[in-house]
């Protein structure tokens, strides 16, 4: 019962993490330590955010913003192995951070304005259990990163046009836990520590010439390609602690929940020529918590069923052209059906509602953003041998 359920209540991933906390898609979850026996999962889940919103920056009119954001799909795969009654192993493939807005170009004030970014991770764990009550897990995640940023429109100034790419970058982080069960009732709980990630990327950067001052006069009297050049920069993908926790309430019925908490303030891009000209970085990012809560009912010895909402408060209206929302309320339903002793299919439909954000550039707000929606569906296969 305890297995089923957590599965399906868990299956559709957070899809609107992604706008709430910046780059966030997945949770990183090593949960699957946790399932009974040796077990070969595949899932595929896809989010669609509808991102609109309208001009306020004067002296452009109130132009509306089409939908920004595209959908995106997120593949993964885990395999957990018991090596021993004490011991198990588990590899763990996800896609965990990403972005992909897109103003369209007729926008007078962010108009051409794109950000593309993508990782993908390999996790390789190992779990201990003391007795049947305590256990610790921990391993290590191998992780690409790459990326393109394009700034564009009247909110970005002398700067408009400017470029970044970022080349793939594969760099290491840790992940860390220790678990409590009382099994008889179906309790767990997991706290479980993901490292930073750090990559040092090579990049190149590309904009417009700057006006400057060369005589001293005060009065730029030249234009000089500041933004362009190649180089590296430190690009940190953010850590995050998860509070995870279950347990029986009634016969064939399942409460569980999480605190998350994703320090996004790590993730800076603050490219060489881009900083010196600016004296700032191109993303600034909050930090965020998000609080998630569902009940999960065997309803068959073959059917359950679980019903699930997270909320993550929003962090302030100003926030990111290239993220442009902050915080957001998400409600899952989830089902599984076990075919038969080795073969169970679990599907979910999850909705979100996007906190407002109000996208500035010189702190001084550009757009607003309010009334926002999207969607998000998961399959998951499960073999158990």
């Amino acid at each position: 019962m305890t297995t089923s359920l957590t599965g399906a209540a868990c299956l559709v991933l957070t899809a609107g993490a992604v706008h709430a906390g910046g780059i966030e898609r997945t949770t990183q979850s090593a949960l699957v330590l946790f399932e009974t026996g040796n077990v070969l999962e595949f899932s595929l889940a896809y989010a669609d955010p509808r991102l609109t919103g309208r001009n306020t920056s004067p002296p452009f009119p109130e132009q509306t913003l089409d939908d920004v954001a595209r959908g995106f799909a997120l593949p993964s795969f885990a395999l957990k192995y018991d090596l021993t009654e004490d011991w198990a192993l588990a590899l763990i493939y996800d896609r965990p951070f990403g972005a992909d807005v897109a103003y369209q170009d007729d926008n007078a004030v962010f108009g051409g304005t794109t950000t593309q970014a993508s990782t993908h991770a390999l996790t390789a764990l190992a779990r201990y259990r003391f007795n049947d009550t305590f256990s610790a897990f921990g391993g290590v995640r191998l992780q690409q990163a790459d990326g393109r940023i394009h700034l564009q429109g009247a909110a970005y100034g002398a700067v408009s046009g400017y470029t970044v790419d970022l080349d793939p970058n594969v760099a290491l982080g840790y992940v860390a836990g220790v678990a409590y069960q009382i099994p008889d009732i179906a309790l767990r709980v997991v706290l479980t520590y993901n490292s930073a990630v750090s990559h040092d990327m090579e990049i190149n950067e590309s904009g417009p010439a700057i006006p400057v001052d060369t005589t001293g006069d005060g009065v730029p009297d030249t234009a000089l390609p500041l933004l362009n050049g190649d180089g590296s920069t430190e690009v940190r993908t953010p850590s995050s602690w998860t509070l995870d926790f279950q347990t029986g309430i009634m016969a064939d019925t399942l409460l569980f929940g999480s605190v998350r908490y994703v320090r996004h303030s790590e993730f800076r891009v603050d490219p060489k020529h881009f900083e010196t000209v600016t004296n700032d970085g191109l993303i600034d990012l909050d930090d965020t918590t998000a609080w998630t809560l569902g009940v999960g009912r065997k309803v068959t010895d073959r059917v359950s069923a679980a019903l699930s909402a997270t909320y993550e408060g929003p962090t302030g209206r100003l926030v990111s052209p290239l993220a442009p929302t902050t915080g957001y309320t998400q409600v899952r339903l989830s089902g599984s059906y076990a075919v038969n002793e080795r073969l169970t299919v679990s599907g979910g439909l999850s909705h979100f509602w996007l906190g407002d954000g109000r996208p500035q550039t010189a702190q001084t707000a550009r757009a607003d953003f309010g009334d926002n929606t999207g969607w998000g569906v998961g399959l998951k296969l499960a073999y158990r041998f």
